[in-house]
């Protein structure tokens, strides 16, 4: 017994085989292969968008395969169903990994085994990939390599984790019914949190009620991950309420793609959060009163009736240039005179 979801995930194991032993010829086949020719590919910021397989391939693996020449995919999530404009999704999440020996968007090379998280979420029509919303925590690699230059996280960095219970690759048929009420859940707990601050104190959000007491949120590097409620609090929620009270006041402007799938659920949208840097600023940037947009792209997993678990992907380089900080100019200044930068332009060096 199969249905859409689960062909729509299998139909990702051809590029997915194809990346870990990963070749120029093998993958570009699979993404000729998976892809509609006209595929929209969203990635992060200063990778941009993209227009069917080959220009996705061209930007944006061909580089990192440059400079990781050993470099595979890990995937600990793919998971899928259909979001609530009648969409169908496969939201995978996991790592890249490979040993670092050419500058990649002039991040400096360490030459040691380099880990970058991915959050890729793929629309299916007919079979085909038309849709691609894809986060890649390159912050990561830039804490790596001793090159961030922004301020440091509250949060711990480290190689985060797939799931606990080691069962983030859902295996078919997709069960309709405890799918929707883990999407539902999720929901539910979101709509608790934008009660905060606009009607109330932190108890309005009920966060014991959708929470578990030993939660992890993984958070994306320049944040970083915090544990328990507490941890969740201190460590991101706090002080981005604190710099952006306006969370949540924006809902009509904005498209979300929700879908669930056992005991997982995820969120994707291009953007999915509009709010206002005023107050305290946030991530060291002073208030500039300027509205911008943010992508996040989320995996929840529910344990016995309550989130363990959340991983959390956000264009933190993005939300930086909207604001008129460019992090990668910021680094190639602060990483100029470091071996393996030309000293006269502060452009990495590719020898």
């Amino acid at each position: 017994m199969t249905d859409v979801h689960t062909d729509n995930k299998a139909a990702l194991t051809s590029l997915r085989q194809s990346m870990y032993n990963f070749d120029e010829a093998s993958v570009r086949a699979a993404l000729r292969d998976l892809l509609a020719p006209d595929a929209v590919v969203h990635m992060p910021w200063p990778l941009g968008d993209f227009s069917g397989p080959d220009e996705f391939y061209d930007n944006c693996y061909a580089p990192l395969l440059s400079a990781m020449p050993d470099i595979e995919r890990r995937d600990w999530i793919v998971m899928g169903g259909p979001d609530e404009h009648g969409g169908d999704w496969v939201g995978c999440g996991g790592h890249y990994v490979g040993t670092f020996q050419k500058p990649w968007l002039d991040i400096p090379a360490t030459g040691h085994l380099a880990h970058m998280r991915f959050h890729e979420f793929y629309r299916f029509k007919d079979g085909k990939v038309v849709e691609i919303q894809s986060l890649w925590d390159i912050p990561e690699v830039m804490i790596q390599a001793c090159a961030w230059p922004m301020v440091p996280s509250l949060g711990l960095e480290f190689c985060i984790p797939g799931p606990a219970t080691q069962d983030g690759i859902v295996p078919g048929p997709r069960d309709e019914a405890k799918s929707d009420a883990s999407c539902e859940h999720i929901i539910s707990m979101l709509n608790h949190l934008k009660k905060h601050p606009s009607q109330g104190g932190p108890e309005v959000m009920e966060m014991e009620r959708f929470w578990h007491p030993r939660m992890n949120w993984y958070g994306p590097a320049g944040i970083g991950t915090g544990r328990g409620i507490a941890g969740f609090r201190n460590w991101h929620q706090i002080p981005f309420l604190n710099g952006m009270p306006d969370r949540g006041k924006y809902v009509d402007d904005i498209t979300y793609h929700f879908f669930g799938d056992g005991e997982y659920a995820a969120v994707t949208g291009w953007p999915n959060m509009i709010q206002t840097i005023t107050h305290d600023g946030w991530l060291g940037i002073a208030p500039s009163g300027q509205r911008i947009t943010m992508k996040s792209l989320d995996f929840w997993r529910l344990e016995d009736g309550l989130i363990r678990e959340n991983w959390v992907m956000v264009d933190i380089l993005d939300a930086y240039n909207q604001l008129g900080v460019d992090v990668l100019a910021r680094m190639r200044e602060f990483n100029k005179a470091r071996t393996g930068f030309d000293s006269s332009t502060g452009i990495a060096l590719n020898d």
